[in-house]
């Protein structure tokens, strides 16, 4: 793996609260031999969801009048260094954002150990109703959970 470009410190391993190791697979090489952007993309959602179905309760296959899920509506990433199987990914989660309805993660992808992300990004989820798809206020679990994950402001101490 190759050594990432400098980030600034918002994007060191220590700003970020929560990680998920994920392994990758021999099929998410590209035919340049690494891993291809698309899955990086999945490793967000991957470390993402498992949070809030872990901590959160979310209920990923509710679908009746009253469950809430979580839909993707804006998302982004920087790629830094590359990623090759078989490395391991450490995904670093934290809330950038958080309002009644919606949030912003802020993720960063680290090859094992390494301070400096190999990729960085966000990922806005719009929590609505499963069966309307209207934006409803997050459930009390949920917030909780995103709650412990939120960053610190600009210029507070940490």
């Amino acid at each position: 793996m190759s050594e990432p470009a400098a980030a600034d410190d918002g994007d060191r391993r220590d700003s970020y609260p929560h990680f998920l190791t994920i392994p990758t697979r021999w099929a998410d090489n590209d035919v340049y031999g690494h891993v291809n952007n698309v899955e990086y993309y999945a490793f967000f959602d991957t470390v993402i969801n498992r949070w809030l179905i872990a901590e959160g309760g979310l209920d990923i296959h509710g679908r009746e009048s009253g469950q809430v899920i979580g839909l993707c509506v804006e998302s982004h990433c920087a790629f830094r260094a590359a990623i090759s199987f078989p490395d391991d990914v450490e995904a670093g989660l934290r809330v950038g954002e958080l309002g009644r309805s919606s949030v912003r993660y802020e993720i960063g992808l680290f090859a094992t150990g390494a301070d400096a992300p190999a990729a960085s990004g966000w990922f806005v989820h719009v929590f609505v109703d499963a069966a309307t798809r209207r934006p409803v206020a997050m459930p009390a679990p949920l917030r909780a959970c995103l709650e412990r994950l939120r960053a610190p402001a600009p210029g507070s101490p940490s």
